[in-house]
């Protein structure tokens, strides 16, 4: 019997998040929930070359952010050419400011492009990935946090690693990563000002990842622009009063009927931290995030 044919753009308009991350559990057929995926004839090949647009949203993270765009800075790629896409909101000043010291510096293969959102907007991180997605002209998108600094030879890895392919999603193997940094550390202190900054390999320690997770989805373009990201989830493109939650990323996999497909690529680094800028200062559910990752830690 074939499966019905349900696919609606308003056929998510009365579902919960909750109900939403029940059917991404695989309750229900992915395919109700988004238009057709192009079929892998249909997808292009990368060759040599290739294009890639790196996605982020800050909200009050400049500190973070700071290491992140350094990187391009410091490391550009020599075998792609990137766009650099940033969704932030013009209330949030320090981001504001950091983006208009890097927009100075003039990078070969690297195009800044700073999205301003209002905040209702920029709090849904579905919102701005999706826009992104549906807009890029760029082979692979990688769509990622502003804690994740690209360091020496990410890029080019990547670009070697992509070469005759056509994955509907992929992610890096391995990333090193920092303990988690309470505020007062030196690190998080040294990108509280507008410069360049570096970080020291040696703080972090490696780690393995099996799924292409939060800020570690690299989607093929063709996906990107067929389907966008969660474009046809509502509540995932509806503006919120704070930060939300991110559970988007995990209903992406779901879409695509995939966990991704691991590449060895370098240098990928991520600055961890216990006080989440982003989240209620003061807000019960701030302060119980905290102590969590305290615990973790």
């Amino acid at each position: 019997m074939s499966e019905p044919k349900l696919y609606s753009p308003r056929w998510t308009d009365g579902m919960t998040g909750s109900g939403l991350r029940l059917a991404a559990s695989g309750l229900l057929p992915a395919s109700w929930f988004r238009p057709p995926i192009p079929e892998a004839g249909a997808r292009h090949r990368t060759e040599a070359f290739p294009s890639l647009e790196i996605v982020t949203h800050c909200w009050q993270y400049a500190r973070m952010l700071v290491y992140q765009l350094s990187s391009f800075i410091n490391h550009p790629p020599t075998t792609l050419r990137l766009t650099v896409t940033v969704f932030y909101a013009e209330s949030d000043s320090a981001t504001v400011e950091l983006l208009a010291f890097i927009a100075q510096h003039d990078v070969p293969n690297v195009t800044w492009n700073w999205q301003p959102l209002p905040e209702g907007q920029l709090f849904r991180r579905g919102i701005g990935r999706n826009r992104a997605a549906l807009a890029s002209q760029a082979d692979w998108v990688w769509m990622t946090d502003c804690d994740i600094v690209f360091h020496a030879n990410c890029l080019d890895s990547l670009a070697a690693q992509l070469q005759g392919r056509n994955d509907i999603l992929v992610y890096p193997r391995q990333e090193r990563t920092t303990p988690m940094l309470p505020e007062d550390s030196s690190l998080l202190q040294k990108g509280q000002a507008c410069h360049l900054v570096e970080i020291d390999p040696a703080e972090f320690d490696l780690h393995e990842r099996d799924r292409a997770k939060g800020a570690f989805q690299i989607i093929h373009g063709d996906i990107a622009r067929a389907i966008g990201y969660c474009n046809d989830l509502r509540i995932y493109q509806t503006p919120a009063d704070h930060w939300c939650k991110c559970y988007e990323d995990r209903a992406f996999r779901w879409l695509v009927g995939t966990q991704g497909t691991p590449l060895e690529i370098e240098g990928v680094y991520q600055i961890r931290h216990i006080e989440k800028g982003r989240y209620r200062k003061g807000a019960v559910s701030a302060k119980i995030r905290s102590k969590i990752r305290h615990m973790q830690e």
